[in-house]
């Protein structure tokens, strides 16, 4: 089984770049992506404990999605890019990686009822269609969507900051981004769907994962710009910077999430495991094969890597994460 990517040699000379930037063994990446996650779920317990926020009758189960444990792994790119643009993380960075994980849960859930990819475990649980039932995980999706944005409407300290983030996290999820990625992933597998091409695959990968990768950067790149105090916040060049890392990362990740699917066990993966090729969804190994679903991967992460080339050793977990996403195993 194949289920780790190796680095090829263009990678490595990129990877020897980075390590001269002041690179450790890991460069207390490991650490970091810990105290991030621990961090996403304070903040959303924070919120979920908020007094009238949530009503009674869904309380349970959107607790039970959101306390289901996944890797945080957007809501994590979202607070580097605010400490990498600020010094530090700060409340509406906090505030930004909720929502995000937010949407993203809600996602997984309307994901797996049956109506659309039709998968019973999530996470390594039930999936919340079967813990519950089809009605209440749709409404559950429901309310974590609207939520996600009430928060940030709401707890965002300047209605400025507070509009920019909205509009980036509506426009990655919504119907030019997320919606629309999910859509072309199911009309893929529709009697009479046009043959399979990269192009098209491309297309559902950008819009429906690395989107909310690339909003999830640059929210963190906004809240980290409004909060300096000096050399005039951040430059449109670092935003754009960001935005470009978190696009790669995002397709890098979806690739390897592809290979996964066909490596990896349903234990392992914590959901249903070779589904993809049963349901003859359009994937990359499907489209290309494993070893250019390889390739493609470590290119991607790559070019994460040099994007965050304005930002100098800083970027250092940002780096690590790139090319640590290649190796995850689940």
């Amino acid at each position: 089984m194949y289920n780790t990517f190796l680095l090829s040699g263009t990678q490595l000379l990129q990877w020897q770049v980075v390590m001269k930037l002041g690179g450790s063994a890991d460069g207390g990446f490991s650490a970091q992506l810990e105290r991030k996650v621990r961090l996403v779920n304070d903040v959303l317990e924070r919120i979920l404990s908020q007094p009238g926020l949530i009503g009674r009758e869904l309380e349970e189960p959107v607790r039970y999605a959101l306390e289901g444990g996944g890797k945080r792994v957007r809501s994590a790119i979202a607070l580097w890019c605010c400490e990498l643009m600020a010094g530090e993380v700060n409340r509406n960075a906090e505030i930004a990686a909720a929502a995000v994980e937010m949407v993203h849960t809600y996602s997984l859930i309307h994901d797996d009822l049956p109506a659309m990819d039709d998968d019973d475990y999530r996470r390594g649980r039930l999936a919340c269609h079967k813990k519950f039932d089809e009605a209440t995980a749709i409404l559950v999706g429901d309310a974590l969507l609207t939520l996600a944005f009430e928060v940030l409407a709401k707890q965002v300290d300047k209605p400025e900051t507070a509009v920019q983030l909205i509009c980036e996290l509506a426009e990655a999820a919504g119907p030019a981004g997320m919606v629309a990625g999910q859509t072309a992933d199911w009309q893929a597998t529709s009697p009479g769907a046009p043959g399979a091409s990269e192009e098209a695959l491309r297309y559902i990968h950008t819009n429906k994962t690395a989107k909310i990768f690339r909003c999830a950067a640059v929210m963190g790149g906004i809240c980290g710009s409004t909060a300096l105090t000096t050399g005039g916040g951040a430059s449109q060049e670092k935003l754009l910077s960001l935005r470009e890392y978190g696009l790669k990362i995002g397709l890098g990740f979806q690739i390897a999430d592809d290979i996964l699917d066909v490596c990896a066990g349903s234990e392992q993966l914590g959901k249903t495991s070779g589904k993809d090729a049963r349901q003859g969804k359009m994937t990359y190994p499907a489209v290309v094969g494993l070893a250019e679903s390889r390739r493609l991967a470590e290119k991607l992460a790559g070019e994460a890597v040099a994007a965050l080339e304005p930002f100098g050793a800083k970027a250092e977990g940002l780096r690590w994460l790139a090319t640590m996403l290649l190796n995850r195993t689940r």
